[in-house]
């Protein structure tokens, strides 16, 4: 085969013949990450997961020619190691898998349109191909060790039938042999499906909901969707065209690539940076505008397709170009046994044409006619069909490098979403409000409404030790005290605040209320009345245990507001929050010893005080970490809390001359009325108050800061008075 071609100057082809870049992006925008902090956490419906195993497996069986050794359970297996157990129905449902997938990604779209978010179909999306790729594998293993194990029910000692157990040896082992033929078809028709349904539905809804579809959608109709590396040579020659896979082939893609990018460069096509130059290569209508098809009519076309085929001869690839168009109809008659690459060979060396021949004779005399057809027509093509050739391997070369771009995204997608697959992980996504679930019709349930904010209630009883052991000496049992007391008549409030207990210890107990979507936001005020109650309980308790001659129980209440849902952790089956409420409110309910021991002597109504012992600037950033604070049957909120109280209800404020540590002037006190349910309200006045800097030795007022601190009023004289 020999070519005589003139080197023509093609310099100025870039100002003639305009070309487009394009580079596959798939995003995913405004969407949470889960419980790994890095992926996004996704939950599929387990009757669309049990289909598609199902349906899977029938493929697998029925390509690989090993129906009747996995039918007898193929009913009742369970369909996939990523579908939880406890889930998996007994018996395949009669609603099809392409109907359920249909479905699915239909409530994906319009989930999609109601939030205004298109990344949750894309999410959808990634997960369904994320889960069919994995099943892949799954239910060939899964009918793998069916064929085995129908091999070896015959290979028993009770069993003579050596005819059957040699065929169904030979079965099972082209079957073994064979795996990446049967996934690479089972691939196919799993492609021709989800192409068929966004052709036939999917595009025109999305396009009907969000317009004009934009090219990213194309990544999920990609024609090396189910590969595993997008290199499969049957796939490659059936589809675009078949390049060289090992070290010694010129054609191989990265060469290809090279010199495609050297050959647009010499054209004047100067990318500033190799990712300009890559989306070249990855726009296939590059090489229809260049070559015109391969039947160029201008000169500038037919320059440029000469300087093309004049590239291939130097770099000695053009009889590796014509073979592979001739050894793509020859695949389904020579391969298996001869290998894609070793019959593409043939077609251009003529020692590998003899070596090949010898293989084909010593598989079943097979006829080499066809080959050495085929290596004819490589050898004496006319230059007008080699340069059309050369046109088109262009083309196919972008399409096929195009589309492994496309892969790439896609497997970057895939790798952001995290298929939850134990009803652990997905509790624990879903309490964090992280876990994105799409589900068929029948498997929905009425959605609770989000947490959207929540609020800490911390009731801490003072000196628990020294009471237990108070008690203790007296013959009298603390846990009952405790019970009777104070943990029994607080369960009773819990339901009429909608309040949900976190912790419950020997001295403490911690409440938190949330604020759903939709609902209400009065989260603070309900959390300032249960207070409330819960200190009047503790005082009404009191007084009997008086009158009885027992001991009495001292209290201290914070109350922390957090903007945000919180967070959870999982304890073994059981969900820990993390929130900052939690440490805010348990300073809050605190009480110092040394403020105690300056405020027990001092008449005063109010239950709540604060103290700085450093300077302001020593406190700069972290202020709650440097008060001492005085709580005994006192109630006190942070002052997140308190903006959030006043956007919550109407607050009056009124300046009352009411005693407090120092002479301060008046009291600011804010009045309001909660409503708790409807036609109950409760009053509600909470005492703000400047923090004092104090001598910490002698607690001696030294001047007073800017900060501020929030008692809800707990002392009955404070609502007496505001009566007045």
């Amino acid at each position: 085969m020999v070519f005589f071609h003139q080197r023509v100057d093609v310099a100025g082809c870039a100002s003639q013949i305009p070309l487009r870049g394009y580079t596959p992006v798939l995003v995913l925008e405004d969407l949470l990450t889960g419980v790994d902090n890095l992926r996004h956490d996704v939950f599929l419906s387990p009757k669309f997961m049990q289909l598609a195993g199902a349906h899977i497996g029938r493929l697998i069986a029925q390509y690989g020619d090993v129906k009747d050794l996995c039918a007898e359970d193929t009913a009742t297996r369970p369909p996939s190691v990523l579908l939880p157990a406890a889930k998996q129905p007994a018996r395949a449902q009669p609603m099809e898998f392409k109907d359920a997938l249909l479905e699915l990604t239909t409530a994906a779209l319009n989930r999609a349109k109601t939030e205004g978010n298109l990344s949750l179909e894309t999410l959808c999306r990634l997960a369904a191909i994320k889960f069919l790729r994995n099943e892949l594998n799954v239910q060939f293993a899964v009918a793998l060790d069916r064929c085995r194990a129908r091999l070896k029910s015959f290979e028993g000692p009770q069993q003579s039938s050596p005819p059957r157990v040699i065929e169904l040896r030979d079965r099972t082992a082209r079957f073994q042999v064979a795996r990446k033929t049967i996934l690479r078809k089972v691939g196919d028709d799993l492609f021709a499906t989800l192409r068929d349904l966004e052709k036939t539905t999917l595009a025109r809804m999305r396009r009907s909901l969000f317009g004009p579809a934009d090219e990213d959608n194309e990544l999920f109709l990609n024609r090396l969707l189910f590969t595993e590396d997008g290199r499969d040579d049957f796939l490659k020659a059936e589809h675009y065209v078949m390049l060289g896979n090992y070290e010694r082939d010129p054609d191989r893609i990265a060469p290809i690539e090279q010199m495609a990018a050297a050959f647009l460069h010499s054209l004047g096509y100067a990318a500033e940076n190799p990712e300009e130059m890559d989306a070249l290569l990855n726009e296939p209508e590059n090489a229809q505008s260049l070559f015109a098809g391969g039947e160029p009519e201008t000169p500038l076309s037919k320059s440029v397709l000469t300087a093309w085929v004049g590239r291939l001869l130097d770099e000695d690839l053009l009889a590796h170009v014509l073979a592979a168009y001739e050894t793509a109809p020859l695949l389904a008659e020579y391969s298996p046994p001869i290998n894609p690459q070793q019959l593409k060979q043939a077609l251009i060396f003529g020692a590998e044409l003899k070596r090949v021949e010898a293989l084909l004779d010593q598989h079943g005399k097979m006829s080499p006619a066809n080959l050495r057809a085929a290596a004819r027509r490589v050898e004496r093509r006319k230059a007008a069909e080699c340069a059309k050739l050369a046109a088109r391997f262009l083309r196919d070369f972008m399409r096929y490098h195009r589309d492994l771009r496309r892969l790439e995204a896609l497997n970057s997608g895939l790798d952001a979403v995290n298929l939850i697959t134990t009803d652990k992980l997905r509790e624990l996504s879903s309490i964090n409000h992280t876990l994105y679930e799409f589900l068929l019709a029948e498997e929905q349930k009425p959605a609770e409404p989000k947490i959207m904010h929540h609020v800490i209630l911390k009731a801490d009883i003072r000196d628990s030790t020294q009471l237990t052991r108070t008690l203790y000496e007296r013959g009298l049992n603390p846990a009952s005290y405790f019970s009777l007391n104070f943990y029994e008549p607080v369960n009773k409030l819990l339901p009429k605040y909608e309040a949900q207990k976190l912790f419950l210890e020997g001295d403490a107990l911690i409440l938190a209320l949330f604020e759903r979507e939709g609902e209400p936001e009065l989260g603070v005020g309900r959390a300032c009345v249960l207070a409330k109650e819960i200190i009047e309980i503790v005082r009404g308790y009191n007084e009997q245990s008086q009158k009885a001659g027992l001991p009495t129980l001292e209290l201290g209440i914070g109350i922390s507001y957090q903007d945000t849902a919180p967070m959870y952790l999982m304890d073994g089956n059981t969900p820990v929050m993390i929130s900052p409420a939690l440490n805010a409110s348990d300073r809050l309910s605190s009480c110092s010893k040394s403020a105690r021991r300056f405020c027990s002597g001092v008449e005063t109504v109010f239950n709540v005080f604060a103290f700085q012992t450093i300077d302001d600037a020593d406190t700069a950033g972290q202020p709650e970490e440097f008060l001492i604070r005085y709580n005994i049957g006192g109630i006190v909120m942070d002052e997140a809390a308190f903006q959030k109280l006043q956007q919550e209800i109407s607050l009056a404020i009124r300046d009352l001359p009411l005693p407090t540590l120092w002479d301060e002037g008046n009291v600011r006190i804010c009045t309001g009325t909660v409503p708790v349910a409807p036609g109950i309200v409760h009053k509600l006045a909470v005492r703000e108050a400047r923090v004092p800097h104090i001598d910490a030795r002698e607690f001696v007022l030294k001047h007073w800061t800017d900060r501020r601190y929030y008692e809800v009023c707990s002392n009955p004289v404070v609502y007496e008075f505001l009566e007045m």
